[in-house]
């Protein structure tokens, strides 16, 4: 399980710069590596709530019935929320042939031919989160898994686990958090959507308002509010946005409310009250409460669908479709004898999350002191709602937003009452110990305060930060960012941030570090190079100097290629800067800080890439004028040989100030060694050299004594666990004779008898046994 959530973690916390490098179009999708088998294929498409993945499907589906991914006969795609109904069982034939399309003749024949030709069918699950709850994903049992009837989760699993069409494709759309990799031992492709661009958002807006009268105005109001134009990366997010938007321009406002729990409030508010009159008034608040306390049933259980005859009354039923909160679907029957049911979901996620969040303010079995145990930063357990991530924004901004009219006309509360919801928020939120939670649970408190709009609060959190705050893996959206700006700006602390792997966007990453009180940064490489040359092109020269010295790059561990790319553009990066930051800064000279000050680098490629990685970062090892650690060792172990040996030594000279060398495990032998003796003189500042589980024998070791006198800087010398004899041991000993600088030879080989490792630790005690 654990390993399942680091190969998760892996595939989705990578840099920006680096999803655009294997950015792929549609048609690529199903292109995998051939293998041999022809076992059933399994791709992953990941994506936060409301970022488009079901409109990627629908557009697959599409583009299939217009003769593309014709290597497929059958497509069947089914909405996860809709099929998982836990009462409901299904063969595979009700499944494809019922629920999705009911051919007019042939059935029997077409699931014959489907059973024996898999390669040629494509299943989706869209919506995986519907598939999965508290408790573990069951193993299929069938006897006949088929043709017996089945849970939705049992055949799902029977699919997985090749039971049932073994061959087939399974194409499953999927939040970055769900459970999905405990349940797939296997993925053949992992594809993320992310969210819009600025320019994108832009574009969506424009056309949202191409044929309105408000289409000049409508795109500059939003922008204007930077919170709300952030929350438009998410598609979803963008059409609220659009939509209240328009409604404000129509009724001749000028501004947009200040928080994503206002939008929702006054969505809520226009839907109803458009067309409501005071007879319906009462029974459309009756009917919202309903709806509430059904959603807030349902994300309990991961649920955002229900067979529609559950429902308590009609008039809820039709109050949720007529107003677009529901949309119906049609279950499948096991025979045509059988009546038609059908079902009822909720229409979009931040709509189920926002009437959770109302639910739990207007309960009266709720108490105020309780409400706080759902907002997920107060949690010392795993996040209990983490499934509808939105709710605890919007219970903390409602809790601030109840003296709005239109939540009054909803709650029976007095003024007191609200007022005493508030003060149990103060209350637990000045209690935190802030400085103890975790990056995802800071973040989480962040969010909440912001939505509160408080002064008191937003000001309590700010002072109350940690000067070195880490990111470091947590995924910073456009609104998270907007968040961490405004409350860091509130503080009159110094701040060093790490925002490495946190997926943050160029306007992001310029906006925190153009914060004065934010003196230092780490983020990937890649992210900082797109920041500086983009200033670069803006001439935007003194946030470019700024942001140079705030960077901060040690220390450095390398574990791919793109890590080595990036660094040599880093190198690069400096040669042009040198020629734009002079006209600025008045210097005959500039340097980035971060090269500059690099003192450890760490290299880790594994053996596939160790000795490539390396060949390509000897030629900017130059440039770092301050390394005093370069450490070669890997767990994996790179394996650099002797070709890579050689290739370092050429650079030796230039490395003035190193003073640890550790280049144990990587398959040097003689040759290696003697190229290393010959240049290590050169290293002139170097107290300690590693060369632990190599393949050095005896004429290595020759080499290596030859030259220890001339490193008079040296220190420790470790050759354990190499091929050395006694010969090569009494050689190293004759040489120490002549190195009083050195403190201690290590060089326990199993080739060396112990009795005479004793003997030469008694001539010298500087020799470990």
């Amino acid at each position: 399980k654990n390993s399942a959530k680091a190969m998760e973690k892996e595939l989705v916390t990578c840099s920006l710069q680096e999803k655009e490098k294997i950015a792929i179009d549609r048609s690529q999708i199903f292109q995998i590596p051939p293998r041999k088998d022809l076992e059933t294929k399994v791709i992953v498409v990941l994506g936060k709530a409301g970022m488009g993945k079901s409109i990627l499907i629908q557009k697959i589906c599409q583009d299939w019935s217009n003769g593309e991914f014709s290597q497929f006969e059958f497509v069947f795609w089914f909405d996860c929320k809709q099929i998982s109904l836990p009462e409901k069982q299904y063969s595979l034939k009700e499944l494809l042939l019922e629920f999705f399309v009911k051919p007019q003749e042939g059935s029997k024949e077409i699931f014959e031919y489907i059973l024996q030709n898999p390669a040629k069918v494509l299943l989706v699950f869209d919506g995986f989160k519907g598939l999965h709850d508290h408790e573990n994903f069951p193993r299929c049992s069938a006897s006949q898994p088929e043709k017996d009837l089945c849970s939705i989760k049992e055949l799902l699993s029977g699919l997985i686990q090749k039971k049932i069409l073994n061959g087939c494709t399974l194409l499953f759309t999927a939040r970055p958090k769900d459970k999905l990799y405990q349940c797939v031992s296997k993925v053949d492709k992992t594809i993320e959507i992310v969210g819009f661009s600025p320019q994108q958002r832009e574009l969506y807006i424009t056309k949202y308002f191409e044929e309105s009268p408000y289409c000049d105005s409508a795109l500059k109001l939003i922008k204007e509010c930077e919170y709300l134009f952030s929350h438009c990366y998410n598609p979803v997010m963008c059409k609220f946005v659009c939509f209240l938007c328009e409604t404000v321009l129509e009724m001749g406002e000028k501004s947009l409310p200040s928080t994503l729990t206002e939008v929702f409030l006054k969505f809520f508010q226009q839907k109803i009250m458009l067309t409501q009159t005071d007879v319906t008034t009462t029974q459309n608040q009756e009917s919202l409460a309903t709806l509430a306390r059904i959603a807030w049933c349902l994300g309990e259980k991961h649920q955002s669908a229900m067979k529609s005859d559950l429902l308590p009354s009609k008039e809820v039923k039709e109050f949720a479709l007529k107003y677009g909160f529901f949309l119906p679907f049609t279950l499948p029957r096991h025979s045509d004898s059988e009546e038609e049911e059908f079902g009822s979901t909720f229409s979009d996620f931040a709509i189920q999350n926002f009437l959770c969040a109302l639910h739990l303010l207007l309960a009266e079995e709720l108490k105020d002191k309780n409400l706080t145990k759902y907002l997920s930063f107060l949690s010392k357990k795993k996040k209990p709602y983490n499934w509808l991530d939105l709710m605890p924004r919007f219970l903390a901004g409602l809790m601030f937003l109840q003296d709005d009219p239109f939540f009054c006309s909803l709650s029976n509360e007095d003024a007191k009452q609200s007022t005493k919801k508030q003060k149990t928020l103060l209350k637990y939120i000045r209690r935190l110990q802030i400085n103890t939670l975790c990056p995802e649970r800071l973040l989480e408190l962040l969010r909440c305060v912001y939505e509160t709009q408080n002064n008191y609060l937003l000001q309590h959190v700010a002072l109350r930060l940690e000067p070195y705050l880490s990111f470091l893996g947590v995924v910073l959206t456009p609104p998270d960012v907007h968040v961490l700006h405004s409350i860091l700006k509130r503080s009159r602390k110094e701040f060093s941030l790490d925002l490495r792997n946190s997926s943050i966007d160029v306007q992001g990453l310029q906006a925190l570090v153009s914060l004065r009180n934010v003196t230092s940064f780490r983020a990937s490489l890649s992210d900082t190079v797109r920041l500086w040359k983009s200033l670069e092109q803006t001439k935007d020269y003194e946030l470019l100097k700024a942001s140079t010295e705030k960077f901060v790059l040690d220390p450095f561990k390398a574990k791919t290629m793109k890590d080595i790319s990036d660094l040599s553009d880093l190198v690069e990066m400096q040669e042009k800067m040198v020629n734009c930051v002079q006209g600025a800064s008045g210097c005959t000279r500039y340097e980035i800080p971060a090269i500059r000050n690099l003192r450890k680098l760490e290299f880790a490629l594994g053996p596939a890439c160790g000795l490539q990685g390396l060949l390509k970062l000897v030629k900017i090892l130059a440039a770092f004028p301050s390394l005093q650690h370069l450490d070669l060792d890997a767990l994996s172990e790179n394996g650099i040989g002797d070709e890579g040996a050689k290739s370092l030594s050429e650079v030796f000279p230039t490395l003035t100030s190193l003073e640890t060398l550790n280049l144990s495990q990587n398959k040097i032998t003689d040759l290696g060694a003697e190229n290393l003796a010959t240049a290590l003189p050169s290293l002139s500042s170097l107290k300690t050299l590693s060369l632990y589980n190599n393949n050095i024998c005896d004429f290595g070791a020759e080499n290596l004594a030859k030259v220890l006198p001339a490193m008079t800087s040296l220190r420790v010398l470790d050759v354990q666990y190499n091929k050395i004899t006694g010969v090569g041991a009494q050689q190293l000993t004759d040489s120490l004779r002549k190195c009083p600088h050195i403190k201690n030879l290590v060089m326990w080989n199993p080739t060396i008898p112990y009795g005479v490792l004793e003997h030469l630790h008694q001539l010298d005690s500087r020799i470990s046994v």
